[in-house]
Order: C-alpha cells, then sequence, then structure tokens
C-alpha cells in the first residue's frame, strides 16, 4: 500500500501535515474526511534510498522506552486521546531514531490501526510483553493503567541493571588492565628477553616457552590467531543456538559462581513480578506463562515455566510444579499456596518478587567483596606466571655460571 504525504486543515482551521498509507489518492481524502481533516494537498511519498539500511545501525535504548511508556502514562491519565499523546511524546523525544519510531506509530493509527497493531510493528523495541499489556489494557478500557504497570515494570529492570553495571565496573576495569598489561609484556618485553635466552642452547622452562608462544602468535602469526579465535567463537555461537547447546550453556550460566545464584534470583524475581502485572491486567494465565516463558533468557528456567503451565493446563495449581521444580525455596511455594487458597494469586506473586529483589540487593550489594577472591586468584595465577616465565631462565643461566 503506497503512502502519501498530506497537507490539511483541522476543524478549527489549524494547519496539520503528515504521512498516511492508502489505497489511491481518493482513498486518502474519505480516510481525512471521516478524521474531521480538510485536505489541501496531497502527494505521494517517496521513499529515501539507503535509510533503511542506515537505520538499522539506530539503537532505541531500553532507557527511551521507559520514557516514553512513564510519559504516555502520564497522558493517558491526563485525558488526552491517543493521537495527541503520541504527537506530544514524538515532539519530546531526543533520540532520532525512536522520534521516526514514534512518528510511524502515529501514522499507523490515523491509517486505521490500533495502537496494539501500530507497536507490534516495532518488534525489536517493543518485546511481545510490552505488545500483549498493552493489548489487555485496550480491550478492558485500562490503558493507562497498564502503561503506569508497564513504566513501573521497565524502571524496576533498569535500576537493577544499572546497579549490576555500577558493581562490575571495578572488576572490569581491573581485568581490562591486566590485557593490557599482558598484551604489552609480551608485544615489547619478552622479545627483549628471547634475544639473550636464544644465545644458550639449554630448554627453556615450559612456562617461558608459552609465554615466547604467545608471543610468536600475536607479533608473526596474528592473523591466523584472529582466525582461529573467529572461528571458535563463531563455532561456539552455532552450538549454543542448538536446543541442546543452550541447555547446555544455560546450565553452565546458572551454575557459575556468584553470578549463576543472581542470575536465577533476577530471573524468578522477574517472573513473579511479571505473571503479577499481567494477572492483574486481566491475561489469561495461560498466555501469561507462555510469555514469561518466551522472557526468561534462560531454556533452564523457561523449562520449568513450561512445566507450570502443563500442569495449569490439567486443571492443578502453579504452586506444585514449582515446588517439583526445585528452584523455588519453600518459603516462596507457601506463599504461592496460599495465594491460590485465598484468590489472592497477584498481590502474593508481588511479595514473592519483593522477596526475590531483597536477595537480588545482598547480592549486588556484596558483588564486589563476593568477586573480590575471584579476581585476586586470577591476577595472582597471572602474575606467578608472567614471573615464573621471566626470571625462571635468569635464575638458571646464573647457577650455569656459578659452575
Amino acid at each position: 500500500m503506497p503512502a502519501y504525504l498530506y497537507k490539511a486543515r483541522d476543524k478549527f482551521g489549524k494547519p496539520i501535515n503528515g504521512v498516511m498509507a492508502a489505497e489511491s489518492e481518493n482513498n486518502l481524502v474519505i480516510k481525512l474526511n471521516q478524521m474531521g481533516y480538510a485536505p489541501i494537498s496531497i502527494s505521494e511519498a517517496k521513499e529515501e534510498k539507503g535509510s533503511d539500511f542506515f537505520g538499522r545501525f539506530r539503537r532505541v535504548g531500553f532507557t527511551d522506552v521507559n520514557m516514553f511508556t512513564r510519559q504516555f502514562a502520564t497522558l493517558q491519565k491526563a485525558g488526552l486521546p491517543i493521537l495527541l499523546s503520541l504527537n506530544a511524546l514524538s515532539e519530546q523525544a531526543v533520540n532520532p531514531a525512536f522520534k521516526e519510531v514514534i512518528a510511524q506509530i502515529t501514522r499507523d493509527i490515523e491509517a486505521g490501526s490500533n495502537l496494539t497493531s501500530a507497536l507490534g510493528k516495532h518488534p525489536r523495541i517493543f518485546n511481545p510483553l510490552y505488545i500483549n499489556m498493552i493489548n489487555a489494557g485496550e480491550t478492558g478500557g485500562l490503558l493507562a493503567q497498564v502503561l503506569e504497570r508497564l513504566a513501573a515494570l521497565g524502571e524496576h529492570e533498569e535500576r537493577i541493571r544499572l546497579r549490576i553495571k555500577a558493581a562490575t565496573r571495578y572488576p572490569l576495569i581491573v581485568v581490562i588492565a591486566l590485557t593490557i598489561g599482558f598484551l604489552v609484556l609480551t608485544t615489547f618485553v619478552v622479545p627483549r628477553f628471547a634475544v639473550i635466552y636464544s644465545q644458550f642452547k639449554t630448554a627453556l622452562p615450559l612456562p617461558t616457552r608459552i609465554l615466547l608462544w604467545i608471543h610468536a602468535a600475536i607479533t608473526r602469526f596474528w592473523w591466523l590467531s584472529i582466525l582461529i579465535v573467529g572461528a571458535v567463537v563463531f563455532a561456539f555461537n552455532k552450538f549454543i543456538n542448538t536446543k541442546a547447546g543452550k541447555f547446555w550453556w544455560d546450565n553452565r550460566k546458572l551454575k557459575a559462581p556468584v553470578f549463576g545464584q543472581l542470575i536465577l534470583k533476577l530471573s524468578m524475581s522477574r517472573f513473579s513480578r511479571i505473571t503479577a502485572t499481567l494477572l492483574e491486567s486481566g491475561v489469561p494465565i495461560l498466555k501469561i506463562l507462555d510469555l514469561a516463558a518466551g522472557g526468561a533468557g534462560n531454556a533452564i528456567i523457561a523449562r520449568t515455566i513450561d512445566n507450570i503451565k502443563a500442569s495449569v493446563n490439567e486443571g492443578k495449581g502453579i504452586a506444585e510444579p514449582m515446588k517439583a521444580s526445585g528452584m523455588f525455596p519453600s518459603t516462596v511455594v507457601q506463599m504461592v499456596s496460599v495465594g491460590e487458597a485465598t484468590g489472592k494469586l497477584s498481590e502474593l506473586l508481588l511479595n514473592v518478587s519483593d522477596y526475590y529483589d531483597s536477595q537480588v540487593d545482598y547480592t549486588i550489594n556484596n558483588l564486589a567483596s563476593l568477586i573480590e577472591p575471584i579476581l585476586i586468584l586470577v591476577l595472582g595465577s597471572v602474575v606467578l606466571f608472567m614471573a615464573l616465565a621471566i626470571f625462571l631462565p635468569r635464575w638458571y643461566m646464573m647457577s650455569l655460571f656459578r659452575r
């Protein structure tokens, strides 16, 4: 369906312009008249070449979507029509890519689409959870309340992300500094020692030989090293994208020191909060579990949620499969069981989410101290290896000279 640029005036005589899809110019005139606009001029919109190509590299961040949702919720609570709200949000958007997305959503609604369909055309920005909650809000006439819940959910996740970034910043800087130091050592320092060691016919110690091999790989065969690393990364990505590989990798992540428990707690908190929010929004429980499994981000946790869905589909509750999975503490299972029995499942699930959030807060607050022993072990091992590689031959030569 072609798109047309139009200029028109509303019932107050105010000039407006925009882009709208229509079967023909006459069809567009009819649509504009139905919207209460008097057309002035209509011309076919010409698609700019290369715009789609460069659009792929534009990025709409998590913060942009959260700000959009919060402002949209505020405008809807104030009673503004959806189109006026979107126009205002488009003008206020700082990110040019997101400004164009909001403008496109506005044009789709003007062309006759509902908000759910218009948002659904941008799956990279608005995930299935977001779309389904908007759909529930539109259907039940509770759009402002649903947007409020979406904003709270997004802001909560953003706070967690920022705290994790802040907690891991120091260990990341240490690892980067260590990597740079190792590369400088193997590139500039090792060659000087290699010249000295080459004058002797005796075999070098194993740590020194390993360091010399690394130096050769970096300086002489860097292209081969890049090819090997690229091939390994490509093969690994291929493997973890298979069903068996994804299960293996997600299981390894859950069993990783420190971060494994953090990932598990974050996933369980998100599952509980999303389920509670969707229940309050009127989404059917089976649809909720589908969305929660798809948004879990971990195949092991998604399988647990699928087991809960199978139990619900058979007419049973969700507490029993939660207990059978072994991932939920008995306290959480009891809270969910009470929620099912009293009909206050969404309220109890929010309490479960708060329980996991408190555990996440404790882990994040102590993340630096939890990572510190691992960091010291890695640093000590690398420093010991480099020291042995450089000084062992010198000690060996000194013993030869004494003889």
